[in-house]
């Protein structure tokens, strides 16, 4: 399945340091990323997300070098990688004012729940 790349201001804010021209180019690898070892996504809080991986030491390597670049150009995210119990999750935060960033982050790893990945079907939204 291919999506075109469609940079909006839901994902990126203007506290946004990268450049315009490799933006396209770290949206890419956020979708792929997502795409490969996103297994659940999770919502429960306005303000934070829960994304649950496929565990391999490559995944999380590959998580934690991607979050750390997009923290280095839009650092009011708070990435957190956990590996615990044989799981491996990417918990993202941000302020209250970032909401909409989330959201639009949210969006875009939610088809690798919906799109029929066996054993990756949990998507749970954010509460009203």
């Amino acid at each position: 399945m291919t999506r075109d790349i469609v940079i909006d201001q839901g994902w990126v804010p203007s506290a946004c340091t990268l450049p315009t021209a490799e933006q396209p180019l770290r949206l890419a690898e956020f979708d792929a990323l997502f795409a490969e070892v996103v297994q659940a996504v999770r919502r429960e809080e306005r303000e934070r997300l829960r994304l649950e991986l496929v565990f391999t030491p490559e995944h999380a390597a590959r998580a934690a070098e991607l979050t750390a670049r997009e923290n280095g150009c839009c650092s009011f995210f708070t990435f957190t990688l956990t590996v615990a119990g044989g799981g491996l999750t990417l918990d993202v935060a941000v302020p209250p004012e970032h909401v909409a960033v989330l959201d639009a982050l949210q969006a875009r790893a939610e088809p690798a729940c919906e799109g029929g990945r066996a054993g990756a079907p949990a998507v749970v939204r954010r509460p009203a």
